[in-house]
């Protein structure tokens, strides 16, 4: 009686379940045409406040609270719920700046003292060196700060560039989603079986092909992440393996007065073993502990709120 339930219920979860990705993406993509009629500032602080509101309802908000506590385990209870609070802040105002991707990047050469963006003169040095080498390159990025913002930066200033990104699993949101990132964006390559041929074929052509790189990879190879073992993607170390070439990273971090700063980071040099061949894990392991300091400085801008340790 009880496996008959059991099948019963399976089966009605599975005939539920094009209904439930029907409703949540109609939902969804509503919701991003609805939020380009609204001042972006303006939504950007009321989802902010959404998000800081619900986020402590949500499982997520305990496992980045687990998160934190092992990272920093030096800092009070009060300082961890502070983050935490800051995390959801700044997950909402990037899903109302998602829906004015178009022309929420805001930086003017002639006049930068008036833009939205900041950008220091050594980043400006190291973005023009990779724009005018003839070389490709690896550019990674991390969930910190606006995480969309930097490929918008690349095709903004002319950077030839390539970006992988993961494709929602509702197609209507997915459809949705790529129509807006494909505006200013450059060319996007989704996560699949044949993503890295095609990433290797961009870098072949000079293209310059960027990737987050800061999220659990079941399968991945083993590096050290806030003095914790745990697994990062090689993708790019196996890339750089088939076509040598500069490695840098990239973050966008979010200031006061809905401001923000971009940097390039300087170049990465990746590991090598005796042989003078690429080390997979090495290499990995000198882009995670760039990507652990930027989150050091600024934790309250890293989605804590998935299980980077398992």
């Amino acid at each position: 009686m009880n496996r008959l339930l059991l099948r019963t219920r399976a089966r009605v979860r599975d005939a539920a379940k094009p209904l439930t990705e029907a409703a949540v993406g109609a939902l969804t993509v509503g919701l991003l045409r609805a939020t380009r009629y609204f001042d972006p500032i303006k939504t950007a602080n009321f989802f902010g406040r959404v998000t800081r509101l619900i986020g402590p309802r949500l499982r997520e908000d305990r496992i980045g609270r687990d998160n934190l506590k092992a990272a920093f385990p030096e800092k009070s209870p009060e300082a961890i719920e502070t983050i935490l609070a800051g995390v959801w802040d700044n997950l909402g105002r990037i899903g109302a700046e998602f829906a004015h991707l178009d022309h929420v990047w805001d930086y003017d050469t002639d006049h930068p003292e008036q833009s939205r963006v900041e950008i220091e003169q050594r980043t400006h040095e190291l973005f023009a060196r990779l724009r005018l080498d003839g070389k490709p390159a690896l550019i990674f990025a991390s969930h910190l700060g606006n995480w969309e913002l930097p490929a918008l930066a690349a095709v903004a200033h002319g950077l030839d560039a390539a970006i992988l990104y993961r494709r929602p699993n509702i197609e209507s949101v997915d459809r949705a989603i790529e129509r807006m990132r494909a505006v200013k964006m450059g060319t996007l390559i989704p996560a699949g079986r044949d993503a890295p041929l095609k990433l290797a074929e961009a870098l072949r052509q000079g293209q310059h092909v960027a990737m987050l790189v800061d999220q659990y990879l079941t399968g991945g190879v083993e590096v050290s992440f806030f003095g914790r073992k745990t697994r990062a993607n090689p993708m790019l170390a196996r890339l750089l393996r088939q076509v040598e070439c500069p490695i840098h990273g990239v973050r966008i971090i979010r200031l006061p007065n809905h401001r923000f700063r971009a940097e390039l980071s300087e170049e990465v040099k990746p590991v090598r073993d005796a042989s003078g061949q690429i080390d997979i894990a090495g290499t990995m392991q000198a882009v995670t502990t760039v990507i652990e300091g930027w989150i050091r400085e600024y934790p309250e801008q890293w989605l804590w709120l998935h299980r980077r340790w398992r």
